[in-house]
């Protein structure tokens, strides 16, 4: 192999190390972000009791993790969430926290363990249903 080519292909690979590590820059600092994102998340609650009965919809997006919720207000209470969409990576196992808000009527109730970040997008979703009636 003669110089020029030696330079071309030491060339392409420096291109496509620089790539991949500006690649993984950009992967690392969207983790970081979705990680404050959700630490940053409050839940406010909501007084169901002064909501009027209706199918309301919400959704929380946190880049790695979204939930779309319907939520179900009848006689002051929440009847029933129906989770429409949810991208969670490995947080499949959160969505056992609806049954949990229409058990306990509230949207603040313990995480699931192992998919905390889900737990907490579907809460706030739930809320924002909530909240924008």
């Amino acid at each position: 192999m003669n110089i020029s080519k030696k330079r071309v292909a030491l060339s392409a690979v420096l291109i496509l190390f620089l790539f991949c590590l500006f690649g993984t820059a950009v992967y690392l600092k969207r983790v970081a972000d979705y990680k404050k994102a959700v630490k940053d998340t409050t839940l406010n609650g909501v007084d169901v009791s002064k909501i009027s009965d209706g199918i309301y919809r919400g959704e929380y997006d946190v880049n790695f993790i979204y939930a779309k919720v319907e939520v179900t207000i009848q006689n002051g209470s929440i009847k029933d969430i129906v989770i429409l969409e949810h991208k969670n990576g490995r947080g499949e196992s959160a969505e056992i926290i609806a049954d949990k808000i229409v058990e306990e009527q509230r949207t603040d109730v313990d995480a699931v363990s192992g998919a905390t970040n889900s737990s907490v997008v579907i809460k706030k979703a739930v809320e924002n249903a909530l909240y924008e009636k």
